[in-house]
Protein backbone atom coordinates (compact mmCIF):
# COMPACT_ATOMS: atom_id res chain seq x y z
CA UNK A 1 0.00 0.00 0.00
CA UNK A 2 1.55 3.18 -1.12
CA UNK A 3 0.85 6.61 0.93
CA UNK A 4 2.53 10.24 1.67
CA UNK A 5 1.94 9.55 5.88
CA UNK A 6 5.28 10.22 6.30
CA UNK A 7 5.64 13.05 4.08
CA UNK A 8 2.42 14.48 5.73
CA UNK A 9 4.81 14.20 9.52
CA UNK A 10 7.41 15.72 8.18
CA UNK A 11 5.73 18.53 6.58
CA UNK A 12 3.77 18.99 9.63
CA UNK A 13 6.86 19.31 12.06
CA UNK A 14 8.83 21.48 9.05
CA UNK A 15 5.73 24.22 8.46
CA UNK A 16 5.73 24.87 12.48
CA UNK A 17 9.11 26.66 12.24
CA UNK A 18 9.00 27.38 8.74
CA UNK A 19 6.07 29.92 8.88
CA UNK A 20 6.84 31.63 12.06
CA UNK A 21 10.28 32.30 10.16
CA UNK A 22 8.08 33.56 7.29
CA UNK A 23 5.68 35.51 9.31
CA UNK A 24 8.34 37.31 12.08
CA UNK A 25 8.94 40.37 9.80
CA UNK A 26 5.39 41.16 7.63
CA UNK A 27 4.65 43.65 10.56
CA UNK A 28 6.90 43.94 13.07
CA UNK A 29 10.03 45.45 10.62
CA UNK A 30 6.99 47.60 9.49
CA UNK A 31 6.77 49.02 12.52
CA UNK A 32 10.58 49.67 13.75
CA UNK A 33 10.96 50.79 10.34
CA UNK A 34 7.72 53.19 10.20
CA UNK A 35 6.70 52.02 6.92
CA UNK A 36 3.82 50.96 8.42
CA UNK A 37 2.32 54.90 8.46
CA UNK A 38 2.82 55.11 4.83
CA UNK A 39 1.18 51.91 3.82
CA UNK A 40 -1.84 53.08 6.24
CA UNK A 41 -2.26 56.57 5.14
CA UNK A 42 -3.02 55.16 1.73
CA UNK A 43 -6.67 54.02 0.43
CA UNK A 44 -6.64 50.84 2.15
CA UNK A 45 -8.40 49.55 5.78
CA UNK A 46 -6.21 47.73 8.46
CA UNK A 47 -8.17 44.74 7.18
CA UNK A 48 -6.78 44.91 3.44
CA UNK A 49 -3.20 45.48 5.45
CA UNK A 50 -3.94 41.82 7.06
CA UNK A 51 -5.67 39.85 4.66
CA UNK A 52 -2.73 41.18 2.22
CA UNK A 53 -0.01 40.01 4.40
CA UNK A 54 -2.00 36.43 4.98
CA UNK A 55 -3.03 36.04 1.68
CA UNK A 56 0.79 36.44 0.23
CA UNK A 57 1.91 34.12 3.57
CA UNK A 58 -0.37 31.86 2.33
CA UNK A 59 0.05 31.98 -1.16
CA UNK A 60 4.40 31.18 -1.16
CA UNK A 61 3.31 27.97 1.62
CA UNK A 62 0.92 27.01 -1.37
CA UNK A 63 3.60 27.14 -3.85
CA UNK A 64 6.15 25.46 -1.53
CA UNK A 65 3.68 22.33 -1.48
CA UNK A 66 2.73 22.58 -5.29
CA UNK A 67 6.70 21.73 -5.65
CA UNK A 68 5.97 18.50 -3.22
CA UNK A 69 3.62 17.06 -6.06
CA UNK A 70 5.91 14.77 -7.82
CA UNK A 71 6.21 12.84 -4.40
CA UNK A 72 2.60 12.39 -5.10
CA UNK A 73 2.91 11.30 -8.45
CA UNK A 74 5.71 8.84 -7.96
CA UNK A 75 4.25 7.05 -5.48
CA UNK A 76 0.73 6.99 -7.41
CA UNK A 77 2.95 5.59 -9.93
CA UNK A 78 4.79 2.74 -7.85
CA UNK A 79 1.82 1.65 -5.93
CA UNK A 80 -2.37 2.01 -5.38
CA UNK A 81 -2.28 5.02 -3.30
CA UNK A 82 -5.53 6.28 -1.65
CA UNK A 83 -6.03 9.85 -3.49
CA UNK A 84 -8.64 10.85 -1.10
CA UNK A 85 -6.74 10.70 1.71
CA UNK A 86 -4.21 12.52 0.11
CA UNK A 87 -5.91 15.37 -1.08
CA UNK A 88 -7.30 15.49 2.25
CA UNK A 89 -3.48 15.75 3.36
CA UNK A 90 -2.56 18.29 1.68
CA UNK A 91 -5.84 20.23 2.48
CA UNK A 92 -4.45 19.61 6.66
CA UNK A 93 -1.25 21.19 5.48
CA UNK A 94 -2.84 24.14 4.20
CA UNK A 95 -5.30 24.44 7.08
CA UNK A 96 -2.32 24.14 9.67
CA UNK A 97 -0.61 26.37 7.58
CA UNK A 98 -3.30 29.18 7.43
CA UNK A 99 -3.06 28.91 10.95
CA UNK A 100 -0.09 29.58 12.00
CA UNK A 101 0.29 32.30 9.46
CA UNK A 102 -2.36 34.08 11.36
CA UNK A 103 -0.76 33.35 14.49
CA UNK A 104 2.50 34.49 13.11
CA UNK A 105 0.91 37.92 12.31
CA UNK A 106 -0.83 38.00 15.50
CA UNK A 107 2.59 37.84 17.06
CA UNK A 108 4.55 39.92 14.48
CA UNK A 109 1.40 43.09 14.89
CA UNK A 110 2.54 42.91 18.62
CA UNK A 111 6.15 43.88 18.45
CA UNK A 112 8.40 45.90 16.38
CA UNK A 113 11.46 43.16 16.72
CA UNK A 114 11.38 40.62 14.50
CA UNK A 115 12.87 37.81 16.40
CA UNK A 116 10.96 38.47 19.34
CA UNK A 117 7.85 38.13 16.97
CA UNK A 118 9.30 34.91 15.64
CA UNK A 119 9.82 33.57 19.81
CA UNK A 120 6.36 34.32 20.04
CA UNK A 121 4.62 32.79 17.32
CA UNK A 122 6.73 29.27 18.08
CA UNK A 123 5.84 29.67 21.45
CA UNK A 124 2.21 30.31 20.89
CA UNK A 125 2.01 27.71 18.28
CA UNK A 126 4.00 25.37 20.65
CA UNK A 127 0.94 24.96 22.72
CA UNK A 128 -1.65 24.38 19.66
CA UNK A 129 0.91 22.02 17.88
CA UNK A 130 1.94 20.10 20.80
CA UNK A 131 1.52 20.90 24.46
CA UNK A 132 -2.97 20.66 24.06
CA UNK A 133 -2.16 17.11 22.93
CA UNK A 134 0.23 16.08 25.79
CA UNK A 135 -2.51 17.59 27.97
CA UNK A 136 -5.31 15.79 26.56
CA UNK A 137 -3.81 12.77 26.94
CA UNK A 138 -3.09 12.93 30.68
CA UNK A 139 -6.42 14.78 31.97
CA UNK A 140 -9.73 13.08 31.74
CA UNK A 141 -13.54 13.75 31.58
CA UNK A 142 -14.67 17.45 30.34
CA UNK A 143 -11.24 18.93 30.76
CA UNK A 144 -9.23 16.40 28.46
CA UNK A 145 -11.83 17.06 26.15
CA UNK A 146 -11.08 20.63 26.06
CA UNK A 147 -7.66 20.05 25.35
CA UNK A 148 -8.44 17.60 22.76
CA UNK A 149 -10.22 20.27 21.01
CA UNK A 150 -7.98 22.97 21.32
CA UNK A 151 -4.99 20.48 20.21
CA UNK A 152 -4.11 21.36 16.66
CA UNK A 153 -2.87 17.90 15.88
CA UNK A 154 -5.48 16.22 16.48
CA UNK A 155 -7.36 17.76 14.02
CA UNK A 156 -4.84 17.77 11.78
CA UNK A 157 -4.33 14.17 12.06
CA UNK A 158 -8.21 13.30 11.68
CA UNK A 159 -8.30 15.97 8.23
CA UNK A 160 -4.87 13.69 6.78
CA UNK A 161 -6.79 10.16 7.71
CA UNK A 162 -9.13 11.68 4.66
CA UNK A 163 -12.06 12.15 6.77
CA UNK A 164 -12.86 16.20 6.62
CA UNK A 165 -15.32 16.61 9.97
CA UNK A 166 -17.27 20.13 10.18
CA UNK A 167 -15.44 20.20 13.15
CA UNK A 168 -12.10 19.94 12.40
CA UNK A 169 -13.18 23.06 9.84
CA UNK A 170 -14.84 25.10 12.00
CA UNK A 171 -11.11 25.01 14.36
CA UNK A 172 -9.06 25.63 11.81
CA UNK A 173 -11.54 28.34 10.97
CA UNK A 174 -12.21 29.88 13.76
CA UNK A 175 -8.10 30.01 14.50
CA UNK A 176 -7.75 31.68 11.23
CA UNK A 177 -10.66 34.25 12.01
CA UNK A 178 -9.14 34.79 15.70
CA UNK A 179 -5.23 35.57 14.38
CA UNK A 180 -6.39 37.57 11.74
CA UNK A 181 -9.15 39.70 13.64
CA UNK A 182 -6.47 40.26 16.71
CA UNK A 183 -3.97 41.51 14.10
CA UNK A 184 -5.96 43.74 12.88
CA UNK A 185 -6.89 45.32 16.16
CA UNK A 186 -3.15 45.38 17.04
CA UNK A 187 -2.92 47.20 13.80
CA UNK A 188 -5.76 49.94 14.61
CA UNK A 189 -4.28 50.65 17.74
CA UNK A 190 -1.52 52.58 16.26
Amino acid sequence: EADLRVFFQVAFWTLFFFIPALTMRQLAEEKKTGTVELLLTKNVSDRQVVLGKFAACLLMVCIALAFTLPYYFTVAYLGDIDHGATIAGYLGLILMSASYISIGLFASSITNNQIVAFLMALFIGVFFHFIFGVLASSATGWLGELFSTLSLADHYESITRGVLDTKDLIYFGSLIFLGILLSELNISTR
